[in-house]
């Protein structure tokens, strides 16, 4: 067969290899179906093949965002490995023992401090508090001026006992009082680290409740007030606990002769009224009552009349009072009548500012003149009140000054016993007493220096730094709490070795026996068995020039603690205690109704008219 090109012509075909396409198609499948693998049931091809997989997501949706998905898996994981580690560390420290953080230990000071507030809780006369934590003190001379009809007091319960005794002298007790309230004004910061400021302030507020019923405390003024309550013959001869004494006691009254104790009951008011400042009625009847005092100190004149209390505390001097008391008018109410009169030529000589006695800078309940020098230098340092105060005041400073210096050992105006402690009273008994309160005059003054940024003062030609001053302070309260050659703590319950038979009625009878008589009592005043009640916190009257000391009962020269010392031994250890660190005084407070003692600006000059 031929067949013909569509470009060349004609061609020959082979007939052999002249097939139909069906054939051909044909034949190509068979051979496809020989290469193929013979068919696989369901079952095995589901062996094989995989069902279709979704397509993953590359974010979580979060609601407000969307977040990488491998981020927030690496979250999650973080989050479920730090739960599981915290719960872990729960679980083991729940289950360890548990210490807790121990505060660190007070000084020596501190504990002391604490101790010595607690005497002013064992001499409370009246209806004890219930927190008053004495076990052996209960309510005691319930009687007291409830006998008087138609007079200026009715009710003289309350108040504190004197001593050892249960007699109570306003004088002493007065000025007491005011110590511990001039340690908290100062110092307020301290009593607060050391637990003790709401404790202070009650044991000063039981004085003055008392003190404003021993005188008419609502009247402008007044002609009479109490002195004491008891009698101190009396006292000494009966040996009884205060809280069998259940008769009316003798009531000793003041017309006209005591401008000393006027003037110091007014110093105790108006610095109880800058501590409770904040207590606005409180304080504004304790300066009410603090001015009729001190009008009628002022007006008296003191007619030097032989009072009873004054066989046991007589004041050589008013003029200190009436200095101390209208210092203390003018912080608590700023005016300034009362800052003249204390600053006067004819006061200052009078109180004896320019006197260099043999006790000049021997500060005690008789005398209130180196305290309030330093109280009014305390004005001129941080106000610089100026002309006209300046004279007077700079005198104040200066003085204070050459106290200061005849306490430290480099002077000999007073002797030291070899175990270094000072006889401010010259070799006299009871020497403690004045040494705590030097010690707390020279530890203030070192703190006003501080605070004014003034390094020290001058002694002659040489100039002290202010750490000699506390340097002497803390030697005298260390001779005072066992730094002594008998080893002895003067401050009872305080260290292993201290008096223990404290000349105390109240410490030496037990509570449990029955009311003894007034010469049945004797056995337990002369017996040298301890005491079987421990008076805490009471420092007694101290050892003898040589340093010696006689632990006898019948001996109140050695053994009796009074209020006028502890106070003085209060106002010393608070005033050292706590960390260095912490601020030393209150600059501001005592001045709070002191107002600006600069003139006052001149108003601007009226505008220029044609």
């Amino acid at each position: 067969m031929y067949g013909r090109h569509p470009l060349t012509g004609s061609l020959e075909i082979n007939a052999a290899e002249s097939i139909t396409d069906d054939d051909r198609s044909r034949k190509m499948q068979e051979l496809d179906r020989a290469t193929l693998p013979p068919p696989l049931d369901a079952t095995r091809r589901s062996w094989l093949l995989e069902p279709p997989q979704p397509k993953k997501k590359k974010y979580v949706d979060l609601g407000c965002i969307l977040v990488s998905r491998k981020i927030f898996l690496w979250t999650l994981g973080a989050v479920l490995v730090t739960t599981l580690l915290a719960g872990s560390i729960t679980m083991i420290v729940r289950h360890m023992p548990h210490h807790k953080p121990t505060e660190p230990k007070p000084d020596n000071y501190t504990v002391a401090l604490r101790k010595a507030l607690m005497f002013f809780n064992a001499q409370k006369s009246g209806k004890l508090p219930e927190h008053n934590n004495v076990t052996w003190r209960g309510d005691s001379c319930m009687q007291d001026g409830k006998d008087q009809t138609g007079g200026f007091y009715k009710d003289l319960v309350g108040g504190y006992y004197d001593a050892g005794d249960a007699t109570k002298f306003n004088f002493p007790m007065s000025y007491a009082m005011t110590m511990l309230s001039w340690s908290v004004i100062e110092y307020s910061a301290k009593y607060k680290a050391a637990g003790e400021l709401d404790h202070v302030k009650e044991l000063i507020k039981w004085g003055t409740d008392y003190f404003l019923e021993t005188f008419n405390s609502s009247a402008d003024t007044i002609d009479v007030m109490v002195e004491q309550v008891g009698s101190g013959h009396d006292d000494h001869y009966c040996w009884m606990r205060p809280e069998d004494i259940d008769n009316e006691r003798i009531v000793t009254p003041c017309y006209g002769s005591c401008s000393h104790l006027g003037a110091e009951m007014a110093a105790a008011l108006a610095s109880a009224s800058i501590v409770f400042k904040d207590n606005r009625i409180y304080s504004q009847k304790l300066v009410h009552g603090a001015k009729t005092l001190y009008k009628y100190a002022d007006f008296v004149k003191d007619k030097n009349n032989r009072n009873q209390s004054r066989e046991f505390y007589k004041s050589s001097l008013f003029w200190d009072e009436l200095l101390w008391g209208g210092a203390w008018l003018y912080y608590a109410t700023g005016n300034v009548t009362y800052l003249d009169h204390v600053t006067s030529h004819d006061m200052a000589r009078k109180a004896g500012a320019f006197w260099n006695s043999l006790d000049y800078g021997v500060s005690s309940w008789d005398n209130k003149l180196p305290g309030a020098q330093l109280l009014l230098m305390r004005l001129r340092l941080f106000m610089s009140p100026g002309f006209p105060y300046e004279d007077i005041l700079s005198t104040f400073h200066n003085q204070t000054g050459v106290v200061m210096c005849s306490y430290l050992p480099y002077f000999t105006r007073f002797k030291r016993t070899k175990g270094g402690l000072i006889q401010l009273n010259h070799g006299e008994p009871q020497p403690l007493q004045y040494a705590a309160t030097a010690a707390f005059l020279a530890a203030l003054y070192s703190d006003y220096l501080d605070a004014a940024d003034t390094p020290g003062w001058y002694c002659g030609p040489n100039f002290y730094s202010t750490h000699v001053l506390r340097d002497f302070a803390r030697s005298q309260i260390d001779y005072i709490l066992g730094k002594n050659p008998q080893n002895m703590s003067y401050v009872v319950d305080f260290g292993q070795r201290y008096p223990r038979h404290v000349h105390h009625k109240g410490a030496s009878i037990p509570k449990s026996v029955k009311k003894e008589s007034c010469k049945g009592g004797w056995k337990w005043r002369d017996t040298k068995r301890d005491n079987p009640n421990t008076i805490v916190g009471a420092m007694v009257a101290g050892p003898d020039k040589h340093d010696g000391f006689h632990d006898l009962r019948s001996n109140y020269n050695y053994t009796e603690p009074t209020l006028a010392g502890n106070a003085g031994l209060v106002a010393a250890l608070v005033a050292l205690s706590g960390e260095e660190t912490l601020e030393s005084i209150d600059k501001n407070t005592i001045f709070s109704a002191v107002p600006p003692l600069t003139p006052a600006t001149p108003p601007p000059p009226a505008p220029w008219t044609s």
